[in-house]
């Protein structure tokens, strides 16, 4: 056990920080190097296995990512943007791996991450499960072999406690149906519909967004022509395929070089 990398988590009281915890600990290809929370928070000087509902496990939850990252070789991160870019700093310092879930980025945002990818490897997505990414790259392959008679809509639906709308997965899907058709997704998404908003535009690419209860994630992308629609979809029933995602993401980079990736590079789906 010795010799297994150790990984980081921080957001450790989060939803996914929790399972990141559980999927690392149960894992025989990595260790738990320690977790952070924000400062003030109430779980932090307390063990972490008392937290979260268990015995005690030893490990005590820090409000220092400085100090846990100095004993990992690779951090998960499933938080907020600002603080996603604070842990990018921080990551790039001592050379982990900085597998980043969090979504909400603006375009300004995410440019920040450029100089940390210098330094360390970088993994990046919306969303780390292998069905989500298939359906990414069906996405761009339907978009290019359809033209503008299908109009293109993305709906997404989450859990009610879901900050960010529409999801960073329905983003994925958005950008891979704007590339099949040789667009950028800014000049032609439709994010918000209320009120006479008139007749659809030709060509858009359009984003509903459901919040509510406790759905972990469910995606579709429509494709809608006269007479026909041709849906493409995904169905999220437990949160861990996430977690086990980014743990194989930690892994994979690992052998890397510095650089900015994605869970289409982690899984080999591109090309």
């Amino acid at each position: 056990m010795g010799d297994l990398p150790a990984i980081a988590v921080v957001g450790a009281s989060g939803r996914m920080g929790q399972m990141l915890i559980r999927t690392i600990e149960a894992s025989d290809k990595a260790v738990l190097a320690g977790v952070t929370e924000r400062a003030g928070h109430e779980w932090v000087g307390r063990d972490l296995g008392l937290c979260m509902g268990g015995a005690e496990n030893g490990i005590i939850v820090s409000d220092d990512p400085l100090e846990v990252f100095a004993r990992a070789r690779a951090v998960i991160d499933f938080t907020a943007p600002e603080a996603t870019l604070q842990h990018a700093v921080l990551a790039a310092q001592a050379r982990l791996v900085h597998v980043i879930g969090t979504t909400g980025f603006s375009e300004e945002q995410l440019a920040k991450l450029g100089p940390a990818a210098r330094h360390a490897v970088i993994v990046r997505a919306g969303n780390m499960s292998l069905g989500v990414n298939l359906l990414v790259q069906l996405t761009r392959q339907v978009a290019a072999a359809l033209d503008e008679d299908f109009d293109i809509e993305v709906v997404e639906a989450h859990h009610r406690h879901k900050v960010d709308a529409p999801s960073g997965t329905a983003l994925m899907l958005g950008e891979a149906a704007a590339e099949g058709r040789g667009v950028r997704l800014a000049d032609v998404a439709d994010r918000g519909r209320d009120g006479i908003t008139g007749a659809r535009a030709r060509g858009h690419i359009g984003f509903s967004a459901i919040r509510g209860g406790d759905i972990v994630g469910e995606h579709d992308v429509i494709f809608a022509a006269d007479g026909e629609r041709i849906v493409l979809r995904h169905i999220a029933t437990d949160r861990a395929i996430f977690a086990r995602g980014a743990l194989k993401a930690a892994l994979w980079g690992l052998d890397r070089k510095p650089g900015e990736y994605d869970m289409l590079d982690v899984l080999g789906l591109k090309g």
